[in-house]
């Protein structure tokens, strides 16, 4: 996948499960790539993107921003906080990995049209998460 670029400041992120990970995503969505860039960043910096650009003063797990004027085809950035996928996986008691990998399943959802701002949106996004996640876990895992 030529057009997926991983940067993180998580020397545990495996870049290469990762692309795989994705590229079977794409797949099961019968998503082309035009472009996916997958940040791995701390909870200042994601911080200082949502002051940026959401006007939130707080952290979250995750933020995408999509370029694409295409929902089959992927074109947009996702910001990953490596610490509040720490804490979530503590939370929801599952591995850091399979956090990382329903973090990016998320952003990829969102890139596609995806909203999670209503209970009816949320609860149609889960469901894709869940059938993803349980599908393609054994990448990360392994």
């Amino acid at each position: 996948m030529r057009n997926l670029r991983i940067y993180s400041i998580d020397k545990k992120i495996p870049k290469k499960k990762l692309h795989h990970f994705v590229k079977l995503i794409l797949a099961d969505l019968k998503l082309s790539l035009s472009s996916l860039e997958l940040n791995f960043i701390n909870s200042d910096k994601i911080i200082e993107i949502s002051k940026q650009y959401l006007s939130h003063d707080y952290s979250t797990d995750i933020i995408t921003f999509n370029y694409s004027d295409n929902k089959h085809s992927i074109d947009g950035e996702i910001f990953i906080s490596v610490n509040d996928a720490t804490e979530n996986a503590e939370k929801y008691k599952v591995n850091y990995l399979e956090e990382i990998g329903r973090l990016i399943v998320h952003g990829v959802l969102h890139l596609i049209g995806f909203d999670d701002l209503t209970p009816d949106e949320r609860k149609k996004m889960k469901n894709q998460e869940n059938r993803l996640i349980k599908k393609f876990k054994f990448i990360l895992l392994r």
